[in-house]
């Protein structure tokens, strides 16, 4: 008696070890990287475990059955067994593979433009819930959705706010006035909108158009399928993501590599040889 009761113990403390190193979630993959001569590491965002690193062994072989569950910006349910530098992902099931982000050219470089900014404005391990259903939703969007601008200004207005950067565009971020529509100001350093007599005042700051602030606080403040229903101008449109964009790398203390190449894109559209 006295030897089978530590014997049955530690048979449950074992498999309870044993499930405690594996574990499964949903997962966005946000970019990858080879390692070695088969293997990738895959940054993936998720609902509950926020960003990970985790390595996929053996996906670049003509064989893998992984490698078509793990391609960019693919929703995928993934079984993960933790291992001493990187988790390892053991199996992988595609959940959404938004076809379309991958067929069109600019739809993909939107998706890269999404995937930039989450792994840069997070953490690893860092949950945001509400973070992942936007980026699921976004790459829905751009998917399926012709108004693929409006469909990214609603996203980083969204992406500020669950990250704690969102700007101030209702109050003046100095005086803290209620800003009136008016030509009011913008400063990336202060975050947000100041009123003419604050903006006058302060150096760095820029005149904001009038359109461009509606804008900003109509998409602020408004659902998806309300902002999808907005028929701006191009010009507009531009205005505003030229403006956000600056903030955005403002923010982060670096340009990005997919916002560079979108500038380029719209440059040889407007500039045919």
């Amino acid at each position: 008696m006295t030897d089978s009761t530590p014997t049955r113990a530690t048979a449950t403390d074992a498999n309870a070890a044993r499930r405690a190193r594996v574990y499964r979630t949903e997962a966005v993959v946000l970019r990858r990287q080879d390692h070695g001569e088969t293997d990738r590491l895959v940054t993936v965002y998720t609902p509950t475990l926020g960003k990970l690193v985790l390595r996929a062994k053996g996906v670049r072989k003509p064989t893998s059955r992984k490698a078509g569950h793990l391609e960019l910006f693919a929703h995928s349910l993934l079984l993960v067994a933790k291992g001493h530098t990187w988790d390892l992902i053991t199996q992988a099931e595609v959940i959404h593979p938004f076809p379309q982000v991958h067929e069109e050219m600019l739809r993909a470089n939107y998706a890269y433009y999404v995937a930039e900014l989450i792994d840069r404005f997070t953490t690893e391990h860092d949950e945001n819930r509400l973070l992942f259903d936007l980026l699921v939703a976004t790459l829905d969007r751009l998917d399926t959705l012709p108004k693929l601008d409006v469909t990214l200004r609603f996203f980083e207005l969204r992406l500020l706010n669950l990250t704690g950067y969102q700007p101030q565009l209702f109050h003046c971020v100095n005086c803290s006035d209620e800003l009136q529509p008016a030509i009011n100001y913008w400063s990336h350093a202060e975050g947000g909108v100041l009123c003419p007599r604050c903006g006058e005042a302060l150096a760095g700051s820029e005149e904001l158009p009038l359109a461009v602030f509606k804008l900003l606080r109509f998409v602020q403040r408004s659902d998806f399928d309300t902002v999808l229903a907005l028929a701006p101008s191009e010009s507009l449109m531009i205005q505003t993501e030229l403006l956000l964009q600056r903030y955005l790398m403002y923010l982060m203390e670096r340009s990005l590599k997919s916002v560079d190449f979108l500038r380029r894109m719209r440059f040889q559209a407007t500039h045919p040889t």
